[in-house]
């Protein structure tokens, strides 16, 4: 695997050049289930999403089992209650674990998102041992680039290899830049021409990353 090009759907067709691989213990788990904390726009503020089955992604899941999926908004300014963390477990649905635990560890998981100024916390399958403990069987954090300058032991870690060196090399003048992929950018005045002109030049196998009117 060193030394190979990754391709998932997080990466994008082109992938990641795979630098590391990290080992970790061998979980023996028995039940799989989806838990993460995001910021949600609606509600300006954290919102708990999870679903009693786990181990594929959330987009598959949505599509499949939207009614499964239950949503907890938290008021940033109470934080979560044990009602809220009842309810999130309840929507996991453990089969085994102590419900009173499972609570706790879902506040904690909560604490974790705050104090470390995440933008998101998936737990991808968050899960249920053998002998009926609740696991984070894997896990993706992102963080809020405003809080580097108080979070500098996290953004230490930081692997700018497996990031687009087009933002890595903006980020180092303090700018924000987001990197896009195709070759032509567009100027229309109107929405009806610009929809029109990317399909034209869609048409001609031309990719076209940004229209601006």
């Amino acid at each position: 695997m060193l030394g190979q090009i990754l391709v998932t759907k997080q990466t994008g067709p082109q992938g990641k050049l795979v630098s590391k691989v990290y080992l970790c213990q061998k979980l023996s788990l028995v039940n799989e289930m989806y838990f993460a904390i995001t910021l949600d726009r609606k509600t300006a503020g954290p919102l708990i999403i999870a679903c009693s089955k786990g181990g594929i992604s959330i987009e598959d899941l949505a599509e499949k089992l939207p009614d499964m999926i239950i949503k907890v908004p938290i008021d940033v300014f109470k934080g979560i209650t044990d009602e809220d963390a009842a309810k999130v477990v309840d929507g996991l649905a453990p089969k085994g674990a102590d419900r009173n635990q499972s609570i706790e560890q879902v506040k904690s998981l909560y604490k974790l998102f705050r104090d470390s100024d995440c933008t998101l916390l998936e737990i991808n399958p968050i899960a249920e041992t053998a002998d009926n403990q609740l696991v984070a069987a894997d896990a993706k954090l992102n963080f809020d680039d405003n809080a580097a300058y108080c979070q500098k032991e996290i953004f230490a870690l930081r692997d700018t290899t497996q990031e687009d060196p087009r933002e890595v090399a903006a980020a180092k003048a303090d700018l924000n830049y987001i990197g896009l992929d195709g070759e032509i950018g567009c100027m229309v005045n109107g929405a009806g021409l610009a929809m029109a002109t990317m399909d034209i030049i869609k048409l001609h196998g031309v990719l076209l990353p940004i229209f601006s009117m």
